[in-house]
């Protein structure tokens, strides 16, 4: 089964945000960007099929400028096997992109791929919309699992638990389907600098 990871690169969460002088937007220059939180979440559980020897590719995509490959090729020093970049270079802040058009550009992408599994952050730590998950399920006509915590595939099915204000909740997702990761679902590992580097000489 090919698992599609959509992730994000934002500003890292240690950083303070800092408003252009003219308040018209966030200023990112020297700003040091990073994997949206919830996207490491994403990759992280895509690579765990793998190790489980559920998946047999898990394949990265991001839409941006050129600059993300920079966040694909983390993607792919953590595990993933190959990237997909979605070039927006006349749209210089990604996040600008409002999440309709995000979900109709993954849409195209998950067309093109047919993964068995797409999973995405629950939201991006810049807008916050949490709108892409959903979007990109009803576009594709896919099962979708909300805010995981738990993740298990069986056979044809995922096995999803959410979490909802009553406690969890735990889905029966026919295959292909589409989940949204929630902060308790794993924690990421972090690729050391030597993979790192290895990654950067992989063609994407």
């Amino acid at each position: 089964m090919k698992v599609l990871v959509c992730v994000k690169r934002v500003i890292d969460y240690n950083v303070k945000v800092r408003v252009k002088a003219d308040n018209s937007d966030v200023d990112l220059a020297n700003v040091k960007m990073a994997l949206n939180p919830f996207c490491e979440i994403a990759v992280e559980e895509a690579i765990r099929l793998k190790e489980a020897g559920i998946a047999s590719e898990v394949v990265v995509v991001s839409i941006g400028p050129k600059a993300v490959q920079e966040q694909l090729r983390t993607a792919m020093a953590l595990g993933a096997d190959r990237a997909i970049q979605v070039e927006t270079d006349d749209m210089p802040q990604p996040l600008n992109i409002e999440p309709l058009n995000v979900a109709k550009l993954l849409a195209k992408v998950v067309e093109a791929e047919q993964p068995g599994l797409v999973i995405l952050g629950k939201q991006s730590i810049d807008s916050d919309n949490n709108q892409v998950g959903q979007m990109l399920a009803a576009l594709t006509g896919r099962p979708q699992g909300t805010f995981a915590s738990a993740v298990k595939v069986e056979g044809e099915k995922a096995m999803v638990t959410r979490e909802v204000d009553g406690g969890l909740r735990t889905l029966a997702l026919d295959l292909p389907a589409i989940v949204t990761t929630d902060l308790r679902l794993n924690e990421p590992r972090y690729a050391k600098l030597p993979d790192i580097m290895k990654a950067k000489r992989k063609p994407l």
